[in-house]
């Protein structure tokens, strides 16, 4: 045996176990766990305020990842970390900020969560007009249909509400802010980025510092004796905050921008199932035909992007 041969087999790095996962299993993770927020927010307005359930949630992320972050983040500079935490606070104190704000002010929900599941489409056109990429006319095509199937399925809950005309905005800031978060996490140099639970780590503790400053001016950050609140941010830390940021960062590590986007399209419909079944909330055909008009410019988004690796390979 060629000791040679050995070494160089045995030196060959081990692909990250996110690697090993097919991504589509990924994705499907991520659908879950993202409807999963809209559903904890649902839940949680009868039991607290949305923005403390919000800063809860961030500072229980932050204390349960700790001891398993604590000694890669000592390992890494402060220009690194200030990054990063930049891309947090866009991420997560931008995205939500903005959405439950709007809602607070008088935007409602329905309208509020299209506006977020514009984030494809905002994606897109940040990285045509900003970045100067050029996306497949297919690609563009397979977005506006999945925002066609969006609007089929979310158009039962639109309806204007009496907000001030600002907080419409609100809104699509947040989505817009997650939007800017994405591409930046995404163009950042390997060098530059961080582990995904120290990345999650910082994320929520950014967030968490931020919306303590935006609670803390209205009232009390004190969490309430309540099951129902206990329940709405245990519920929102595991499944929202580190399953769906989480997944949602490890599918953009694995696929480009515009496909992790485009999947989250199918969000709205398997929201409202959660909602059928915990709140029995109805379904119609009209949600079921919207899903499947989404799922049809979801295909032709990822399949128009899979042709292009293919042929650059």
């Amino acid at each position: 045996m060629n000791p040679n041969k050995s070494m160089t087999c045995t030196s060959l790095p081990r692909p990250a176990w996110y690697w090993l996962i097919p991504l589509p299993l990924l994705e499907a993770a991520l659908l879950v766990s993202w409807s999963s927020g809209f559903v904890g927010a649902r839940f949680s307005i009868d039991y607290a305020p949305a923005l403390l359930v919000v800063f809860w949630r961030c500072v229980v992320v932050t204390l349960v990842l700790f001891p398993f972050v604590a000694r890669s983040l000592r390992r890494t500079s402060p220009s690194v970390l200030l990054k990063n935490a930049g891309i947090g606070l866009l991420a997560m104190a931008g995205y939500l900020g903005g959405i439950t704000q709007g809602i607070a002010l008088g935007v409602p929900a329905g309208l509020a969560a299209l506006v977020a599941d514009l984030l494809p489409m905002g994606l897109a056109l940040l990285a045509a007009g900003v970045l100067r990429q050029r996306l497949a006319w297919q690609v563009w095509v397979g977005l506006l249909i999945g925002l066609l199937g969006v609007t089929l399925v979310t158009q039962g809950a639109l309806a204007w509400g009496n907000a001030p005309l600002w907080a419409y905005g609100l809104p699509l800031l947040g989505m817009l802010s997650l939007a800017v978060a994405t591409l930046w996490q995404k163009h950042l140099p390997a060098e530059q980025s961080l582990g995904l639970l120290p990345n999650l780590w910082l994320q929520c503790c950014v967030s968490g510092l931020a919306f303590a400053l935006v609670e803390g001016v209205h009232g009390s950050l004190a969490p309430l004796p309540s099951t129902g609140f206990a329940l709405s941010v245990l519920w929102t830390a595991g499944l929202s905050t580190m399953g769906g940021y989480g997944l949602y960062w490890l599918c953009l590590r694995r696929a480009t921008a515009t496909r992790v986007a485009s999947v989250l399209y199918l969000s709205p419909p398997i929201t409202m199932l959660w909602a059928w079944a915990m709140f029995n909330e109805p379904l119609s055909w009209q949600m079921v035909v919207g899903m499947a008009v989404s799922g049809i410019g979801i295909w032709l988004v990822v399949g128009t992007e899979a042709r292009q690796a293919a042929s650059s390979r």
